[in-house]
């Protein structure tokens, strides 16, 4: 079975939404405003790339990821990876020509399926509204998440607001760094 790891830019209370400045949130871009910019902070964002073997994106990442994705020297590795974009709505003609191999899953059954097949682990980057679905399914098994010395307020939550059992998550590493930003990897326990 492969592994599904969840990574986040995030605040201290959760937000995950319009980290990089997309247009149309009061706090657009807040990953560049106020925190010193430290290279050793990101260090996990290249282990991802290395370490994975396919990305999982909803519809919305998506359509915000691949204009940029495919032309980004940063993210070059994923280009040549199978991509997953999980929706109900998106169709095969709004697909990108420029970025590889991309299947539409239709349900989370389908994303059930494809953990189950061989292979590498399967990165989900953005995409809050899949998250939940996806941790109230049990499916995401581990979460990688840089957390901002901020807090955003309103915004979209990394996590479910369902009312279901406690989720017991296990530190498997952590880092602290000069500018405040904080890395806990978590592994879910089942």
């Amino acid at each position: 079975m492969r592994t599904l790891i969840s990574t986040a830019f995030i605040s201290l209370d959760g937000v995950v939404e319009g980290p990089g400045g997309e247009p149309g949130y009061r706090n657009s871009g807040w990953t560049f405003k106020d925190v010193e910019f430290l290279p050793e902070a990101f260090d996990i964002k290249g282990r991802e790339q290395q370490e994975s073997t396919a990305v999982l994106l909803g519809r919305v990442s998506y359509q915000a990821f691949s204009p940029v994705w495919p032309d980004m020297a940063e993210f070059a590795h994923y280009r040549s990876l199978p991509k997953y974009v999980v929706s109900t709505t998106l169709t095969e003609d709004e697909l990108v020509p420029n970025w590889g191999e991309t299947t539409i899953l239709r349900s989370l059954d389908e994303v059930a399926a494809l953990k189950d097949t061989e292979g590498g682990p399967i990165i989900v980057h953005g995409s809050a509204s899949l998250n939940h679905a996806l941790s109230d399914a049990g499916l995401i098994d581990r979460y990688h998440l840089l957390v901002y010395p901020l807090l955003l307020g309103a915004g979209k939550r990394l996590f479910s607001s369902t009312d279901k059992d406690a989720q017991k998550l296990k530190l498997v590493e952590h880092a602290v760094y000069a500018n405040g930003l904080q890395l806990n990897v978590f592994d879910v326990v089942r």
